[in-house]
């Protein structure tokens, strides 16, 4: 399917669902549309209508019209699946949005879930009680619960002891008759048997059917590995009851028998000692040969890399010298190898026993264990890097395929030897073969070009043989990520015709009309893998190496207001189809639908650039969107205000205080005016928690104490343009230069300081030439004032301090290093400042820019000082305030800190802390409470409390 075609929808079902649901609750835009047509894998199906839901009664109403008017749905919350079992062409539900909610159980033993919790989500509040899930996916930060529990997946370490089939306790769940089953109600076996009475025999006569010898033992050894192919018909084994048997057939499922509304899962304690070593193996065989011994020493993770991944790892800059060379031409490879332990005790025994297997092992290298988190990290990126460096190198246009597999142990370098065979007879040169070694699960990794017949013709006969050779060692074709279409046509060759048969009789008794995620685990297309395959068009450098993974989600601001990173790249990439297609009319619609959703409400905050897995910041797409649709007219005023930033940020100020004593209601009928004429993403609009406008930068010098370091500090002039939330507060200059002083800090904010910028407000609007001429203007007053780089430059605001290393990387300026002053406050003040009174708590919102420089501990520490208990929020996340985005369209802030801000109105703090102005107007703005900088209280308190 095209990103350009579209999924017909019976228009009496959407007129039903409006009236039902409300007219907000279903759309139908195409940019909506496409913005959801597409997961991780390399399929896409484009629905017919959108439906975000707002409880399980909307999801059951949903279900009932679908199935009244025979139109297939499905249920999306992560969007991370990579088996095409997240993608529909009938009717879509939004299982996201509205469905996040976690509740602690037993003070951690247990957690009720809902779909839309991601597992980090989870584990983030989990892990103040030391207990996290036991399934442990790579893609934890961005998929949900929902998936996990449908997809049943499991991860590096939990195997098949701690997945979610086995830490289930109880479910809630929706059948397509609109029965809901709640397992954990001690009745539910004989409310089942009174509503579905036909469901109930049907069930006890596939369990008996499943126990029979011959299949009983079959379905035994298919889920003595990880196993996701098909339905897990282990639970006809494994349980008795019918309420039972069902909530545990839910369990990989993959939306084709009900929706998962709940589920109470069993958690698993976090072990503090971890232990890890990298075991160097000649070969493929000596590494398999290895996992027996390991795997009875008690081994958790046993992670492998075969000679390819090991070649990529040893090209990384940064971290390849931990990869030892390789031994000749031989095809070596490595294991990856950890003990989690409760105890320093339990660590060292756990790596005696290590030590003692490794002492017979035919190894390349000697391996030491080691807890060292210096030692640890590099190999970890190396084999989490894996698929980015793959993935991330390949020439555009092109779909990189991540398949799973998993075999019996002994069969393991076998299969791996014969899949490399597989990768150059049929032309993958690049691929490899990394994955979870113990389980024997392996993944491998492939690249293809489906814009050519060729590609297609290629890639089915490499299925085919690859299916040959996996179930010939008596594995399953779909180890972890779901069964989905990509291995439907493929189940009842792995299962046989008895066990397939007792599959399909479960879809007919559970969805007779099959309305549920048609085409997934049972179809009847022996092609259907090789159909609506996903073609990638080339857009732009800045995103066409994005593989529509989604990992950006779940931290971008706008996510539950318009769009996230990877839908705002799939809409470039579906106006660039629509453009080649000649479809002239779509490509004018998604343009124009962009700009409030792709561009205005998009915080070009960067965020989704730290949990993607190649490093892709969408806002350098969305500035570029800016910069072309940005009038000459408006460029050149931009300019002249870069040209005039002294008076036009006194005047700013000005301004902040003679508006504040009036209500922001009347202000706003004069801005509301100038905005329906020059456009709502050029005017802003006034609030009634903006403070009055601060005080100038004011230039200087102070010298230190003999022996100790001298600064440039560079203030922002964005607490100029905003005052303090607090009446008579000293300014945020004086707070700094009290804590250098206190640090005996020598410290210079150089003259022509009230004429510079970060550059932010340019480069986040893409007004580019404003931007050059003030990046070239701070680079001299740097040069100037740190001698050529002999000073390190501070400054006060961390979205400031990271706009000016941007500027510096912009001109190519190496030698000059900028440090945000909690970085510089926390290394040199802290440790010799006498212990201050603290206050019981303190609420602390760190930044997007915080985060992605790496400052978030610093200003940790520093609130640290200020307060016993530091909280951060465990729904912190960017406020999207995003500089004057917060003011241009208040809705998108509003967005960003709904959860934020609900968590933390549950409870009084005495402070409430950040690091950047305009994020605390935001939080301000979302809480009602006054967000000061964490420098102003901590220099507050020191003044008030430390000794002379």
């Amino acid at each position: 399917m095209l990103r350009s075609e579209h999924s017909p929808m019976p228009a009496d079902l959407v007129a039903e669902l409006r009236h039902t649901l409300g007219q907000a609750a279903v759309t139908q835009d195409n940019l909506d549309l496409a913005a959801v047509s597409v997961d991780a894998s390399h399929y896409l199906l484009t629905p017919g209508a959108l439906v975000r839901a707002t409880s399980v009664s909307d999801v059951a109403k949903s279900m009932a019209a679908a199935k009244r008017h025979k139109v297939s749905l499905n249920f999306r919350s992560g969007g991370t699946s990579l088996s095409g079992q997240g993608l529909t062409r009938g009717l879509m539900i939004d299982t996201r949005r509205a469905f996040r909610g976690i509740q602690v159980l037993d003070n951690g033993e247990r957690v009720r879930v809902q779909p839309g919790a991601t597992v980090t989500a989870v584990n983030t509040v989990l892990g103040r009680l030391n207990r996290k899930l036991g399934p442990d996916p790579a893609s934890s930060v961005a998929c949900t619960l929902g998936g996990v529990i449908a997809d049943n997946s499991s991860g590096m370490s939990c195997g098949t002891v701690a997945n979610t089939y086995r830490t289930l306790e109880s479910m809630v769940f929706v059948l397509t008759s609109g029965t809901v089953v709640d397992t954990g109600d001690p009745d539910c076996e004989d409310k089942l048997a009174s509503a579905e009475p036909e469901l109930v025999e049907n069930l006890l006569a596939m369990r008996d059917l499943c126990r029979r010898d011959d299949l009983a033992a079959e379905i035994r050894h298919q889920f003595s590995m990880k196993n996701t192919m098909g339905y897990g018909i282990n639970s006809f084994l494994d349980y008795d009851t019918p309420a039972q048997i069902l909530c545990h057939l839910m369990i990989g499922s993959e939306g084709t028998l009900g929706f998962i509304a709940s589920a109470v899962l069993r958690t698993m304690p976090i072990m503090p000692q971890i232990s890890t070593a990298l075991l160097h193996f000649p070969t493929l065989d000596a590494a398999a040969k290895a996992l027996p011994d390991l795997v009875t020493s008690g081994v958790n993770v046993t992670e492998l890399m075969d000679s390819a991944s090991l070649e990529l790892g040893r090209q990384d800059p940064r971290d390849g010298h931990v990869i030892p060379a390789r031994p000749g031409e031989a095809a070596d490879a490595a294991l990856l190898v950890e003990y989690h332990c409760p105890d320093a005790q339990s660590r060292h025994e756990a790596e005696e026993r290590g030590n003692a297997v490794i002492a017979g092992l035919d190894l390349v290298n000697k391996p030491v264990f080691t807890d060292d988190q210096a030692v640890r990290g590099p190999i970890w990126n190396i084999r989490n890097g894996l698929y980015a460096k793959v993935a991330g190198t390949r020439p555009s246009g092109q779909t990189a395929l991540l398949e799973d597999i998993a075999v019996p142990v002994a069969s393991l370098a076998g299969v791996c030897g014969n899949l490399q065979g597989l990768f150059s007879e049929h032309g993958y040169p690049d691929s490899i073969i990394f994955g979870h070694a113990k389980d024997g699960n392996i993944h491998f990794l492939v690249l293809e070009d489906f814009r050519q017949k060729q590609g297609l013709d290629r890639y089915e006969e490499f299925t085919e043989g690859m299916v040959g050779l996996v179930l010939e060692a008596h594995g399953t074709l779909k180890a972890e990520h779901g069964t989905g279409r990509i291995m439907a046509p493929f189940v009842e060759r792995q299962y046989g015709p008895d066990l397939y048969g007792v599959m399909k009789q479960l879809k007919n008794s559970l969805d007779p009309d099959g309305i549920l995620n048609s085409g997934t685990i049972i179809t009847g297309d022996k092609d259907i893998h090789l159909k609506d395959i996903k073609l990638t068009p080339t857009v732009q450098e800045e995103v066409d190496r994005c593989v529509e993974c989604g990992y950006c989600e779940p931290v971008c601001p706008s996510r539950d207001l318009t769009l996230t990173p990877r839908q705002r790249i799939v809409i470039q990439r579906a106006i660039a189809q629509a453009k080649a297609d000649g479809n002239t009319e779509l490509e004018a619609e998604l343009r124009a639908s962009e700009e409030y959703k792709v561009i205005q409400t998009c915080a070009v905050d960067g965020m989704c650039q730290t949990t993607c897995p190649l490093h892709i910041n969408t806002g350098d797409l969305v500035r570029r969107l800016r910069g072309e649709e940005n009038p000459a007219a408006w460029q050149l005023g931009w300019s002249a205000v870069g040209k005039a930033w002294n008076p036009f940020v006194t005047v700013a100020s000005a301004a902040m205080s003679v508006t504040h004593p009036i209500p922001a209601k009347a202000t706003n009928v004069v801005t509301k005016a100038a905005r329906a004429v020059l456009g709502s993403d050029r005017i802003p609009m006034v609030s009634d928690e903006l403070p009055v406008g601060g005080k100038r930068r004011v230039p200087g010098h102070r010298s230190g104490m003999a022996g100790r370091p001298e600064v440039v500090y560079m203030p922002a002039c964005v607490n100029t343009m905003f005052g303090s939330a607090v009446p008579q507060e000293e300014t945020m200059q004086f707070a700094v230069l009290s804590l250098l002083t206190a640090a005996g800090v020598g410290v210079t904010v150089p003259k022509g300081i009230n004429s510079i910028c970060c550059g932010t407000p340019w480069k986040s609007k893409g007004m580019t030439k404003g931007y050059a001429s003030m990046r070239a203007r701070v680079v001299d007053v740097m040069r100037r004032a740190t001698h050529d780089g002999e000073l390190v430059v501070l400054s006060d605001a961390v979205s400031c301090s990271e706009g000016f290393v941007h500027e510096l990387e912009y001109e190519g300026v190496t030698n000059i290093k900028v440090v945000d002053a909690v970085q510089y406050i926390a290394d040199e003040l802290l440790p010799s400042l006498p212990p201050l009174p603290k206050v019981a708590s303190a609420a602390l919102h760190p930044t997007c820019s915080s985060t992605r420089m790496g400052w978030n501990d610093s200003i940790r520490k520093c609130a640290e000082a200020i307060a016993d208990e530091v909280y951060v929020a465990n729904n912190w996340g960017c406020c999207g305030f995003a500089g004057d985005r917060g003011m241009l369209h208040p809705e998108l802030t509003a967005s960003a800190t709904a959860r934020e801000a609900a968590e933390l109105e549950r409870r009084h703090f005495d402070y409430y802390l950040s690091a950047n102005r305009t994020c605390e107007l935001g939080m301000e703005r979302a809480t009602g409470k006054p967000w000061r900088h964490v420098l102003n209280v901590l220099a507050e308190r020191m003044v008030e409390f430390a000794p002379a």
